[in-house]
């Protein structure tokens, strides 16, 4: 029989190894804005980095919408009680890099010893979230507009399939209206700055605002009220006028007018395959975004989030941010993620993966977006846009839009305004922000 001050010193030392293993993980945050099946999904790639190694955890906290998140992020930096990773949109990302309070992603992988292929990363995607070749923060669930299409529709009306370029297009809009196929051809989303303005201007090869639409510097300024672009708001006016298109009423979700089989078509993010698929009732499939005849597409722009990583944290703490990243960039990641989401995979690694699996041949929607990202080479005017003050600015710019639309403001009149607005707000972030990015 053992003495009992032996017994004790043995059960002393068990305790001590396992508080010695409970203490070895290192915790951190990662507030993030994804709710529902999204927010799920990002529960389950949290779970997958903690269970594939001992060292670290990630702990996913919800908080709202992307503004919420940032605005609790400010709050929480100023008490100095900021998480290690924040999640937060494409619009916002002069906001964060200007903040003063975020590491670099490219400087953070470099520190320790993670050598990421950042040239195996869609084009587009790492051009948005990078400062002279450098990346920023981690691109995490990009996006980018698309057409989804009821075959069911298209098919009543005589047409097989939507046409690649508005003057194809429009004229199947019309006719699927005046033949009763149903009761609009098409609906606005609600985020049609982006889907019809900006990615209109990079697919056309257009310039939105000057400085490379605001990649090269605050000092950029608003350029859309003239020329391809004001025929596009024309044509937007021409159809929801006519009642081709529809504008959805107050409380509706224009995905659902789509899914509902009320509308024909939506130009509509990737990562609405998941309502559709979970909604739509009928024959469904989707395309490009259309074009301008006579000109040869270049590569639409991306929405989505990034992570950031704040300052103010121990160095084990930021072992954990890079070991997380790294774990994200894997091709294995990717391919779960962009299809467990519908939303694009971050690398080029990934989506060859994914149509070598034949994943493409199962669901033939979930590559468009992939290839139209990949499209030739960017242009100035399609690699992505840099704006200050981009969430108030897109408010102003869509409440003139929608001036047109109602018929209280002609068209040029509506966009002149809308540039002149614009311009005043970046040149107060201009002024805020002198000397910065």
């Amino acid at each position: 029989m053992r003495p009992i001050h032996a017994v004790l010193a043995g059960a002393g030392a068990l305790l001590l190894a396992g508080l010695s293993t409970a203490q070895a993980a290192t915790e951190i945050e990662f507030w993030h804005a994804m709710s529902g099946a999204l927010g799920e999904r990002v529960d389950e790639v949290v779970k997958k980095f903690n269970d594939s190694q001992k060292e670290y955890v990630v702990k996913a906290i919800a908080k709202g919408t992307y503004d919420e998140v940032l605005n609790g992020t400010i709050a929480a930096y100023r008490a100095k009680r900021q998480p290690e990773i924040v999640q937060s949109n494409e619009r916002s990302f002069l906001t964060m890099v200007n903040s003063g309070a975020i590491v670099p992603t490219a400087e953070l992988m470099a520190e320790q010893g993670y050598k990421v292929d950042w040239s195996n990363f869609i084009k587009p995607v790492v051009s948005y979230y990078a400062i002279n070749g450098k990346l920023q923060a981690m691109p995490f669930n990009s996006s980018t507009p698309i057409l989804f299409y009821n075959r069911d529709h298209f098919k009543a009306a005589g047409f097989d399939k939507p046409g690649a370029t508005w003057q194809e297009l429009e004229p199947q809009l019309d006719a699927i209206k005046a033949k009763g196929v149903s009761k609009c051809a098409m609906v606005l989303p609600g985020d049609y700055e982006w889907s019809f303005l900006e990615n209109y201007s990079a697919v056309n090869d257009i310039p939105y605002a000057t400085r490379r639409n605001g990649l090269d510097g605050l000092d950029a300024t608003f350029v859309f009220n003239k020329g391809k672009l004001v025929g596009q708001v024309e044509r937007m006016k021409r159809l929801v006028s006519s009642g081709v298109m529809q504008i959805a009423g107050q409380g509706v979700i224009p995905v659902q007018l789509f899914t509902s089989g009320e509308c024909s078509t939506i130009i509509a993010s990737t990562a609405a395959h998941a309502a559709v698929v979970a909604a739509a009732k009928f024959d469904w499939s989707a395309t490009e975004l259309p074009y301008e005849q006579g000109v040869t597409p270049k590569n639409s722009v991306i929405g989505g989030a990034a992570l950031w990583t704040l300052k103010g944290h121990t160095p084990e703490k930021y072992k954990a941010v890079a070991a997380f990243y790294n774990f994200l960039a894997q091709t294995d990641t990717q391919v779960w993620w962009h299809q467990a989401t519908g939303y694009v995979p971050v690398t080029v690694a990934a989506y060859e993966a994914a149509k070598a699996q034949g994943y493409y041949d199962k669901s033939p929607t979930r590559a468009i977006a992939v290839v139209q990202l990949m499209r030739g080479t960017p242009s100035d005017n399609s690699l992505g846009f840099r704006i200050g003050n981009s969430n108030q600015i897109n408010v102003a710019i869509m409440e003139e839009v929608s001036a047109a639309f109602l018929g209280r403001k002609p068209v040029q009149q509506a966009l002149d305004d809308a540039v002149n607005r614009g311009n005043e707000a970046l040149r107060r972030y201009e002024q805020l922000n002198a000397g910065k990015k």
